[in-house]
C-alpha cells in the first residue's frame, strides 16, 4: 500500500499520530492502528466467501467512515461499492471516486433530499431507502428539477423494530409509486435484520434471520408477479452474512465490521459453539502507560474519549496478565497485579464496538512489520447529517 497524500506539512503529535516510515513504537497515543496485514485478509476472506455464495457485496462505510478503506475493499475485495447511513456520509464517498452509493437510511428534510439528488453529477450510481410514499414525491421532485436519477429499495422491518414497511403488499404499494415516479427508479428491497447481529448463540440468530428471509421471500414473488424485477436484495451483516448470502434470495450483503473486528462480535458464536474466527482483529486503539504510582494498577492514555464503550470495554490484545478494567474521560484504568507495565509502554485495545469508536478519531495508522505504512485520513467523520 502506498501513502494517498503527502503529510509533509503536518506535524506528528499535532496534526497526525505518525509518520510513513516511522518505528511503530514511536506512534503518538491515543490513536487507532491497523494491522495491515490482518486487515487485507479480513478483505480477502470476505471477497471470497462472496465469491462462493454468489452474492455481491457493498461494504458497509459507517463502520470506518474512510475513502481510502472503502477503495481497498473495492479494489481488492470485490465490492461493488458502499453503503452508508447519512446523506453527508454518502457525498464524502461519491466526492472521492465511488461510483455506487446506497444510502441505507430514510432521507426526510428537504435539503437533505435535495442534496441527494445532486450526488449523481458527482458520477455515482445514487441509491435510498424509502418506507413512506410521502417520501416518493419529494424525492422525484427533487430528482426532476436536477436532472438526475435517484435509485430507490423499498425498506422492510424484517425485525429490527426500526425503519421499514411491513412485509408484502405494503411493499408492492410503495414499489409501484416509486416506478411511476419521475426521476426515480424502483431497484430492490433493503432488509436489514440488525436486531440479531450480536447474538451470541448461532441457532437464534438463525431462528431470526429464517423470518426475515421468509418475509423477503413473499415480498419479492409479489413485486414479480406485478412486473417488477429486484436488481438489489440486500441487507446482511458481519454477524449474519452466512445466513442471508446462502439464502437464494439476498443477493447483495452489506457488511463492515468483519474488516476491523471488534471484541462484541468476537463474542458471537458459529454453528459449533464456538466464538467465530473467520475474521482476525485489524483494528487497535495504540494507548501508553503514563502513570504507574499504585503497584498493582497502570493508568493509560485511552479514556472514553479514545473509544466508545456501549458494548463494554476494550481487551488488552495479545495480553493475559493484565487487564483494562475502567475508564474515565482521559485515563484508561489497567488491573496489573504483577506490576509487569512500565511507563511509556505500548498497549493495542481492541475496542467494544469498531463503529463508534472510528468515529472520534481522525486518522487511521496503517502498520506492518513494525514500521506505518500508510495513513489513512477518517474522511468521513463529522458527517452526521
Amino acid at each position: 500500500m502506498n501513502a494517498p497524500a503527502k503529510f509533509d506539512d503536518l506535524e506528528v503529535g499535532f496534526d497526525i499520530p505518525a509518520s510513513v516510515g516511522m518505528a511503530e513504537a514511536d506512534i503518538q497515543t491515543p490513536c487507532l492502528v491497523v494491522d495491515l496485514d490482518a486487515f487485507e485478509k479480513n478483505v480477502r476472506t470476505m471477497r471470497d466467501f462472496c465469491r462462493q455464495m454468489g452474492v455481491r457485496h457493498r461494504v458497509h462505510g459507517k463502520m470506518h467512515k474512510s475513502v481510502d478503506v472503502a477503495r481497498y475493499q473495492i479494489e481488492h475485495g470485490d465490492a461493488v461499492g458502499v453503503c452508508c447511513q447519512k446523506v453527508s456520509e454518502a457525498e464524502v464517498f461519491a466526492r472521492g471516486g465511488v461510483k455506487d452509493v446506497l444510502v441505507s437510511n430514510q432521507v426526510r428534510d428537504p435539503a437533505k433530499i435535495d442534496r441527494l439528488a445532486r450526488m449523481p453529477r458527482l458520477g455515482a450510481r445514487t441509491i435510498v431507502c424509502v418506507d413512506d410514499i410521502a417520501n416518493v414525491a419529494d424525492l422525484s421532485a427533487a430528482a426532476v428539477k436536477h436532472g438526475t436519477t435517484i435509485e430507490c429499495l423499498v425498506e422492510i422491518d424484517c425485525g429490527a423494530g426500526r425503519c421499514g414497511v411491513t412485509y408484502g403488499q405494503p411493499v408492492v404499494d410503495l414499489a409501484r409509486a416509486i416506478d411511476a415516479a419521475p426521476g426515480l427508479k424502483f431497484s430492490g428491497i433493503q432488509a436489514y435484520q440488525g436486531a440479531m447481529q450480536h447474538m451470541k448463540d448461532y441457532d437464534e440468530r438463525k431462528a431470526k434471520i429464517d423470518i426475515a428471509v421468509d418475509m423477503v421471500r413473499t415480498s419479492v414473488d409479489m413485486l414479480k408477479a406485478e412486473g417488477l424485477d429486484c436488481a438489489i436484495v440486500g441487507g446482511g451483516g458481519t454477524g449474519s452474512y452466512y445466513f442471508e448470502g446462502n439464502s437464494g434470495v439476498y443477493n447483495e450483503l452489506q457488511c463492515g465490521s468483519y474488516a476491523f473486528m471488534d471484541a462484541d462480535y468476537q463474542r458471537i458464536n458459529d454453528k459449533n459453539g464456538k466464538p467465530i474466527s473467520e475474521f482476525v482483529n485489524a483494528l487497535f486503539i495504540l494507548t501508553s502507560v503514563m502513570s504507574h504510582v499504585k503497584p498493582d494498577r497502570a493508568i493509560c492514555d485511552a479514556g472514553l474519549k479514545a473509544q466508545s464503550v456501549d458494548s463494554g470495554l476494550p481487551y488488552i490484545f495479545g495480553r493475559s496478565d493484565v487487564e483494562y478494567i475502567k475508564c474515565s474521560d482521559e485515563h484508561g484504568v489497567i488491573s496489573d497485579p504483577q506490576g509487569v507495565l512500565k511507563v511509556n509502554e505500548k498497549l493495542k485495545l481492541v475496542p467494544g464496538h469498531c463503529d463508534p469508536t472510528c468515529n472520534v478519531h481522525d486518522w487511521y495508522v496503517g502498520v506492518r512489520n513494525g514500521k506505518v505504512e500508510v495513513l489513512w485520513p477518517v474522511s468521513a467523520r463529522g458527517k452526521a447529517y
